[in-house]
């Protein structure tokens, strides 16, 4: 076959064309699913209309309308068409063939507002050459045209239940299981990934009866499965966003004639206003729902429950999670131990907030640590939102006697002179081989990590067990809490930074969700 050229495969809705490149396959802007939009705007998925001839697949699909991220490094330097018609996935492969290889589904992360399966750090071509696996990336709904309940509000007439876009995700896992052995994947193979959102859209799949069969293994990076909405707590971001655009409750007809503009305009409010700590709101006001249907129950409890014991998990978090938001957290500068006290009480209301601080002080400052006022919240922000709920709902998944793997990643960004620490999404360059020189670097020591990770993610994708020859054995998460830590020394450790573990023991999992 040329270097260089086109390549046809055939799909159950009519073949496409991709091309061919330096050894791989690649199909871009694949449909998955009819367009949402007009009368289709805020139901579930349905199924692409069929086509005859051959669909062109080598341009990206567009990106979900959505609002560009406070955070300037989470944004990708390029621009990307935006359209409510978005429901697009990506295919990088080594061969069209019988070769039953593993298949990875990359679920992006953006807070369930923001992302695609476009953006460049999420190039399947490295992971897919390396590790001989199938990657797949996919587009899903999101902010308001995925994850806000409109069925409350409008009394039925619009029956959004708020999991629109985790419907999507699982169409798309529908269309991995019916088509991806023509890709040369295997179907009863699959491993689904995330980061951000997209680790908690992993989390939340665990817990889905209508995903249950479409994957064997998880991986989830930087969010778990506490992040979800009560009923009643969708309904209030509901209908504070009806008073936004000035629709009467139950104006289904006036939603659905409003533009995409408008919903953006309106969703920006809606942020403005649940960032007021009076809105009760806290973190996410667009999360997914538990309404008793499409999400019957919180994702750890269903899992404690048994909903994941046909799947293989392996899950992680970074060490400085939170000191990226804390580049547009101004009061952050102004932060003394007052002001820290206070916020801790607000975070984590009804419990010892005094000796929450204490304990992180302690524990920092004996292994060396800074404990100013801002690095204690910062280390505190990093548990409650991410370490926290990834270690319950490994626990959670171990409680069944099923296989777990923990890792803490903790190479520190060169950006800013290493002030990001090990922040979020910095692994995200290391996992898919995109490293750069300013977030990640480029130097010898970057690359080889990136390539143990590479093996470590794509060797649990085709065995369900991460070891591999660069990092050497990688035990299951036990009674010990052995944990792989990922970073400038490689290495399996137990029970890592426990003492901070332990003040969280009494915390319940609805305070760390704002359920």
């Amino acid at each position: 076959m040329a270097e260089t050229g086109p390549v046809i495969a055939e799909t159950t809705y009519g073949k496409i064309e991709g091309v061919f490149r330096k050894g791989l396959h690649i199909f871009r802007g694949v449909p998955f699913a009819a367009p949402p939009v007009g009368e289709r705007r805020w139901l579930p998925p349905e199924p692409p209309q069929p086509w005859s001839g051959v669909k062109p697949a080598v341009t990206f699909g567009p990106t979900c309308p959505q609002v560009p991220m406070e955070i300037s490094v989470l944004n990708p330097p390029e621009q990307q068409p935006q359209s409510e018609d978005c429901l697009y996935l990506n295919v990088w492969t080594p061969g069209l063939d019988n070769a039953k290889r593993p298949v990875m589904v990359w679920i992006h992360g953006g807070g369930f507002t923001t992302g695609s399966g476009s953006w460049l750090v999420y190039n399947g071509r490295r992971l897919a050459t390396r590790g001989d696996v199938v990657v797949v990336t996919i587009n899903y709904r999101l902010n308001v045209f995925g994850f806000i309940n409109l069925k409350e509000v409008t009394k039925g007439e619009i029956p959004a239940t708020g999991n629109e876009g985790l419907l999507d995700q699982v169409f798309a896992l529908q269309w991995v299981r019916d088509n991806i052995s023509n890709f040369g994947g295997d179907p009863n193979n699959v491993t689904i990934f995330g980061e951000s959102a997209g680790g908690m859209s992993v989390g939340t799949l665990l817990a889905m009866p209508r995903a249950k069969g479409l994957f064997h293994r998880a991986i989830l990076q930087s969010g778990a499965g506490h992040h979800v909405s009560s009923l009643e707590r969708a309904v209030k971001v509901a209908e504070m966003f009806l008073d936004i655009l000035g629709v009467r409750p139950g104006g289904a007809e006036k939603l659905r004639s409003l533009t995409t503009e408008q919903l953006l305009e309106a969703y920006k409010e809606l942020g403005v206003r649940a960032r007021d700590p009076k809105s009760g709101l806290a973190d996410l006001p667009l999360r997914p729902v538990v309404e008793g249907s499409v999400l019957p129950d919180m994702p750890p409890r269903a899992i404690g429950n048994g909903s994941a014991d046909d799947v293989t998990i392996m899950v992680g978090t970074n060490l400085d999670e939170w000191k990226l938001f804390a580049l547009v957290d101004a009061r952050l500068a102004e932060m003394d131990e007052a002001k820290l006290l206070r916020r801790c009480q607000r975070l984590v209301p009804g419990a010892d907030a005094a000796a929450l601080v204490e304990t992180y002080r302690k524990a920092r400052a004996g292994r060396g640590q800074p404990v100013t006022p801002v690095d204690l919240f910062t280390a505190i922000q990093s548990d409650r939102i991410f370490r926290i709920p990834a270690i319950r709902l490994t626990e959670a998944h171990r409680s069944r006697s099923r296989r777990s793997y923990m890792y803490l990643f903790d190479w520190v960004s060169p950006l800013r002179d290493g002030a990001l620490g090990s922040c979020h999404a910095l692994e995200l360059g290391f996992v898919f081989g995109t490293l750069d020189d300013n977030f990640t670097g480029t130097s010898e020591e970057a690359r080889t990590l990136s390539e143990k990770m590479q093996d470590a993610w794509t060797s649990f994708a085709r065995s369900g067990d991460p070891t591999c020859p660069g990092l050497g054995e990688w035990k299951t998460y036990g009674e010990r809490r052995e944990t792989m830590i990922l970073g400038k020394d490689c290495r399996l450790v137990e029970a890592p930074y426990d003492e901070e573990r332990r003040a969280w023991e009494k915390v319940p999992d609805t305070v760390l969700s704002a359920f």
